[in-house]
This record gives C-alpha cells, sequence and structure tokens, in this order.
C-alpha cells in the first residue's frame, strides 16, 4: 500500500521522542485535516487509538493513524520538522493546497 503522507527522517525522529514519553503503547500518531483556519482547514495532530476505519502507516517505534476523510486532504504531503532559526515545530509540505495561510497551518483545496 502506497503511504498517504510521508514523514522526513527529521519528523519521525521528534515523534519517536515525544511518543516516548506516552505511557500507552498502543496509541498512535493521528494525522487529521479539520474544517476552520484562515483558509478553511487545518492541520491537527495528536496522540490517539486507532479506530475502525483509520488507515494505519508504520513507522520505527510508531504508528500514524488517518480517517478516510482526511486521507482525501492529506494525500501526497510530507511532514517535516524543522529547528532552524526561523521557527521550530512541525510542517506540512502540501502540493495539493491551493492556497495556504502564512503561518502554514490552514489551507484550501
Amino acid at each position: 500500500m502506497e503511504n498517504i503522507v510521508t514523514l522526513t527522517s527529521k519528523a519521525i525522529a521528534k515523534i519517536q521522542e515525544i511518543a516516548s514519553g506516552e505511557t500507552d503503547e498502543s496509541k498512535g500518531l493521528r494525522l487529521a485535516v479539520v474544517g476552520g483556519g484562515c483558509s478553511g482547514f487545518s492541520y491537527k495532530m495528536d496522540f490517539d487509538f486507532e479506530k475502525e476505519k483509520d488507515n494505519v502507516l508504520s513507522y520505527d517505534g510508531f504508528n500514524v493513524f488517518i480517517d478516510p476523510k482526511s486521507a482525501i486532504y492529506l494525500k501526497g504531503i510530507t511532514l517535516d520538522f524543522k529547528d532552524g532559526l526561523n521557527g521550530k515545530g512541525f510542517t506540512f509540505d502540501n502540493p495539493n493546497a491551493k492556497n495556504t495561510c502564512g503561518c502554514g497551518e490552514s489551507f484550501t483545496i
């Protein structure tokens, strides 16, 4: 199965670091798209349990869960982690986004 999203090595390392603090190993990283933000849709990341219809992507030490509706909007994105002088945090490179806001956390399709 082709991965819906791509995680860079920096993103994987940071998620592994954060996940090491989770007490329940059955939790994974949930990536989702929700309505809102200045451009219409926003990205959401959280640790959560697998749900019945989730797409499950396995990485070294953790799983990524994506619900079917979010998968439509997330297909083809790259999740990266930036730690430079101009900011620190996870970034989404979405080739399908027609518009993004200045902060890069919301988009339109």
